[in-house]
């Protein structure tokens, strides 16, 4: 019996001992405390609980805003997770719990966000010399809440400008920026301007709450003293890396162009940076190159340059003929010998029977523009450097037609009419060229005249002027030679006008003109005899003009018309009768009008018959009078 009741009462105390064991419904945030975070950071909110073995979770924020993260439910807690944090998570988190249906608890916790990441950015604009008005601008980026923002431009240790953003309501980032503008002294060039940017948001936990930015005010210079550093040298071998370093002084930093001048003269852009590195140098490396810097405040550019050359022996690497070794005459050829070598080779392209550099070539290529025969035969490549020489031939046969053709005339191409001319037209070419003369029509077409090499033509007359054309052909090709044959006349069928006649009053004006077929044209000359002296008026394309003439013009004129090949000669008398002294009032008016319409009608009358007479060769227009020429 007494062991039966110790087995009840130790049951008992089992049952007991086990409610006493079991916890109370519990819950906590963590982080528990009141939590600061910077924008861009990670936020992660964990809502715990003990004595509920399938609690429900619920967030919210106290104004029932957005959450701004993401909620993941375990089984005795739950995650509220802000990645990034931003500027909308600045609430107050509340976490609610539910365990069953009568059993609730909530918590929350306080979250403030600030952005404060970076520190500030000076720009001075221009950066410039004594005397020179500058302006300093502070930047301050990502800043919240930006209405505590405060900022101070200092000089060295005085301090130029204050500025702050209370009144700011941004509910976001901000980028603000201070500028100050003034007159820097000599002493100020060199001195720290320091931009202080402050953030002390009250009641809140964040480091740093200062940030500071200096830059030392200096004078645009340069770019001056600008050099090129080679490695590893000058004169690398080939396959080596060679690095060009350009370096200058210069405020603000210089803009650096590398370039190489080709052997065509012309300007190759190689890059924009300070070093050129060109790795497994090869021989077409070598060459001129140029380091150009520029400062864009200063406007002022300055030039280094330096001359690299890959070593290495000569070898050739390509000799060719273009576009076969057999060619026809007139055809382009290209003799092409390439070499590789260092220093660079020197390559002599020439053919073998001349014994000499045939030139023009250029980098070992001959240009051989419509070939001839004379361009057959064997040519010799050769490169060579101080390190050695290297030989090569290759072999070039010409096919052609008619080349050199030249027609000769006999006595000469200008000719007096009666005389005997001969002209003759010779041509090489393989075979023979065929040799025929044709003579251009008045309609420009060739009209064929005979098939032999000379032409001859006896007792010439002016029909027989004009241009000759020589063909020579063969079955490679033809070509063509022309001549002009001129043939002489002197100066014939000479028509000469007065206008208004040989018999004027004095004050008039005499128009003289004169109209003459020669070949080549003729040349005129009005001669006064005179008592003392001869008077000699030259003419303007066959018109002479006496101005306002007097009872002193009256006398004999003789006009001399005359080419290289002889001239004519025609006598005109002139005769001025004096004006009456006191002449009626209305005797100018009708002069007037009289000598306009004297002059109208015969200058149209004269320019209608000078006009005709121009179709002849040698013929005179009227035109603009010379002064008199004593």
């Amino acid at each position: 019996m007494l062991k039966e009741m110790g087995r009840t009462s130790q049951a008992v105390l089992v049952i007991l001992y086990g409610f006493m064991t079991v916890k109370a419904f519990e819950m906590e945030i963590i982080p528990a405390n009141r939590i600061v975070k910077q924008v861009g950071e990670t936020l992660r909110l964990t809502c715990n609980t003990t004595g509920c073995a399938s609690p429900s979770f619920s967030w919210r924020t106290q104004m029932d805003n957005p959450l701004g993260g993401t909620v993941n439910n375990y089984r005795t807690y739950s995650t509220l997770t802000m990645n990034p944090v931003s500027t909308v998570n600045s609430h107050d988190y509340l976490c609610t719990v539910f365990c069953g249906e009568k059993e609730k608890k909530e918590k929350s916790v306080k979250v403030e966000i600030y952005s404060f990441p970076r520190d500030p950015v000076i720009e001075i604009s221009p950066s410039s010399a004594a005397a020179e008005p500058v302006t300093v601008t502070c930047k301050i980026l990502d800043v919240y809440p930006s209405h505590y923002l405060e900022v101070l431009l200092k000089k060295g240790d005085h301090v130029l400008h204050e500025k702050n953003f209370y009144e700011d309501e941004s509910t976001n980032t901000e980028n603000k920026t201070v500028t100050y503008s003034f007159n820097p002294t000599a002493e100020d060039i060199g001195k720290e301007i320091t931009c202080v940017a402050k953030l002390p948001i009250p009641d809140m936990d964040f480091e740093p709450k200062e940030r500071v930015t200096s830059e030392k005010l200096t004078a645009n210079f340069g770019p001056q003293n600008t050099v090129i550093t080679a490695s590893p040298g000058n004169w690398p071998m080939e396959g080596d890396t060679l690095n060009l370093t350009c370096v200058t002084e210069s405020n603000p930093p210089a803009q650096i162009v590398w370039t190489k001048h080709l052997a065509d003269e012309s300007i190759q852009l190689l890059t924009r940076n300070n070093v050129l590195s060109i790795p497994d140098a090869r021989f077409s490396d070598s060459g001129l190159y140029t380091c150009e810097v520029t400062n864009v405040v200063t406007n002022k550019t300055e030039k280094a340059t330096v001359d690299i050359v890959i070593r290495g022996a000569p070898d050739i690497t390509k000799l060719s003929i273009e576009p076969s070794t057999t060619v026809r005459e007139g055809e382009n050829v290209s003799i092409l010998c390439s070499a590789e070598g260092n220093p660079s080779p020197r390559i002599i392209l020439r053919r073998k029977s001349d014994g000499a550099d045939t030139g023009p070539y250029s980098e070992g290529r001959i240009l051989l523009p419509s070939v001839t025969f004379l361009n057959g035969g064997d040519y010799e490549c050769v490169a060579e450097n101080e390190f050695g020489k290297s030989r090569s031939e290759i072999t070039l046969n010409v096919e052609y037609g008619p080349k050199n053709t030249v027609i000769s005339v006999i006595p000469a191409t200008a000719v007096k009419e009666g005389e005997t001319v001969i002209m003759k037209c010779t041509s090489s070419g393989n075979p023979a060229p065929v040799i025929s003369w044709k003579k251009k029509k008045t309609t420009g077409e060739p009209e064929k005249i005979y098939t032999d090499a000379t032409l001859t033509i006896k007792n010439i007359k002016s029909q027989d002027l004009g241009l000759y054309e020589c063909e020579a052909y063969n079955r490679f090709g033809k070509e063509e030679k022309d001549v002009k044959l001129l043939v002489q006349v002197p100066p014939q069928n000479i028509t000469v006008l007065v206008y208004p006649s040989e018999n004027v009053k004095e004050g008039e004006n005499i128009t003289i003109t004169c109209s003459a077929y020669s070949n080549p044209p003729s040349e005129m000359v009005l001669k006064k005899l005179h008592q003392q002296k001869e008077i000699i008026l030259p003419s303007v394309n066959g018109t002479f003009i006496l101005y306002n003439v007097t009872k002193n013009d009256t006398g004999r004129y003789l006009l001399d018309v005359f080419n290289e090949v002889g001239n004519n000669i025609t006598v005109i008398e002139i005769a001025v009768v004096e004006r009456l002294e006191k002449p009626d009032q209305m005797i100018p008016l009708i002069i007037a009008f009289s000598s306009v319409t004297a002059v109208a009608v015969p200058a149209v009358a004269i320019l209608i018959y000078v006009t005709r007479k121009a179709k002849i060769n040698g013929s005179y227009s009227l035109v603009k009078a010379l002064g008199l020429k004593v």
